[in-house]
């Protein structure tokens, strides 16, 4: 257990899992809070680390992709090289844990940076899951707001249009947050929201480094929640949360969700 003083007394893993279980258990409003950390367990690559997405291929910033055509034809020629990864990948043991722990009652809401939309997939109700940096399944058109489905947006770049285009001239644009583009401001204010109410906070996966993402931990740990982290690297958090677990994603979710079910059966 990371203490608010930073000193970590000697605690085993299994001892941390434990409490975290207990801690579970008790609580009224558990918020789980995922990062790119359990998507790549998926086959996912991040975005930061060396190898990650951002290694590969420049960031096509949203004034420029508003601007520029050309910008238009090298943003969706990226996105089309992402969906060779995309479309293979599937649900992992973490994504599965955490719609395991839904499906006992112990998960008021899953507050998520990514975009693949492997938490749905997993089985968890749209309604429980607050995306957000977007998610690239969906495509909004950037001038009359109007969703379509990634299988309608291949019809279009099949046919050769490599800028796909709204019938009422907007640009259409996976439904996520790009770089200079503001944060949806509803999903924002709701996941500031449950933060605050929750009385377990769980980060899986997140360096929370990206802002305004990274503040949630904050307001759940400002209103006296048991904070956990679990994640392969350091996290700015590392030495205020109350369990600290240095581990891979899927392995210590499944580990708790194991114990939450022991203890309920």
């Amino acid at each position: 257990m990371a203490q608010k003083n930073g000193r970590e007394p000697e605690i085993t893993i299994t001892e941390k899992i434990n409490r975290v279980v207990q801690k579970i258990l008790a609580a009224n409003q558990v918020v789980l809070f995922t990062g790119a950390g359990i998507s790549t367990e998926s086959g996912i690559p991040d975005y930061r680390s060396q190898g990650g997405i951002w290694d590969k291929f420049q960031p096509i910033y949203f004034d420029d992709f508003m601007a520029r055509k050309k910008a238009r034809i090298q943003y969706w020629n990226q996105r089309l090289d992402m969906e060779k990864g995309l479309k293979h990948a599937t649900p992992n043991k973490g994504h599965k844990s955490i719609a395991r722990l839904h499906a006992l009652g112990c998960l008021t809401s899953l507050i998520t940076q990514n975009i693949d939309g492997l938490h749905q997939e997993s089985g968890i109700p749209p309604d429980k899951i607050i995306e957000l940096h977007g998610n690239t399944r969906r495509v909004r058109c950037m001038r009359c707001n109007r969703l379509i489905s990634w299988e309608e947006t291949m019809v279009m770049i099949n046919a050769g249009v490599k800028a796909p285009e709204c019938t009422c001239g907007g640009y259409f644009k996976p439904d996520t947050s790009s770089f200079g583009q503001a944060m949806p401001e509803r999903e924002t204010r709701r996941a500031a929201m449950l933060s605050a109410r929750a009385d377990v906070f769980i980060v899986v996966g997140s360096t929370l480094l990206v802002q305004p993402a990274a503040l949630m931990p904050e307001y759940a740990r400002n209103a006296g929640a048991f904070l956990v982290i679990i994640n392969l690297s350091k996290t700015p958090y590392d030495s205020l949360c109350d369990i600290l677990i240095r581990d891979k994603a899927g392995k210590i979710l499944d580990k708790i969700a194991n114990g939450v079910e022991k203890k309920l059966s």
